[in-house]
């Protein structure tokens, strides 16, 4: 099982690359087999290929992550944040809680987000 340190080193890496990284180095933060539920209760993303096509619709925005709180425990972290996204003068906030699973090499296995159309801030 990967450290708890390792697994905040791959949070930390996650909300970065979110924040200004492409598809592809989002994606290889994943376990080959792994799976996207986001937002939960949406049909998950499985596999490299398609978590790649999942982000990759952000990549053409600006954005910015900012992490709020992480916690540990086992192979899991749950963790808050706020992202931004901007598009044009469109700019859409969110503050999800999400949930991942990791494996030996701290790579996500898992992540679920849990947000709602109702927690996005559209200004």
């Amino acid at each position: 099982m990967a450290s708890a340190d390792d697994i905040r080193a791959t949070v930390r890496k996650y909300i970065e690359t979110v924040g200004g990284g492409t598809a592809a180095d989002i994606a290889a933060l994943y376990a080959e087999d792994a799976t996207v539920e986001d937002p939960v209760g949406s049909a998950p993303h499985v596999g490299l290929a398609a978590i790649t096509k999942f982000y990759s619709a952000i990549e053409p925005m600006e954005r910015s992550t900012e992490l709020f709180t992480v916690r540990v425990a086992g192979d899991s972290a749950a963790f808050s944040f706020r992202v931004t996204t901007k598009f044009g003068e469109q700019a859409v906030t969110i503050e999800p809680i999400d949930v991942m699973t990791f494996d030996e090499d701290a790579r996500i296995t898992s992540m679920r987000a849990f947000w709602s159309q109702d927690d996005m801030v559209i200004g």
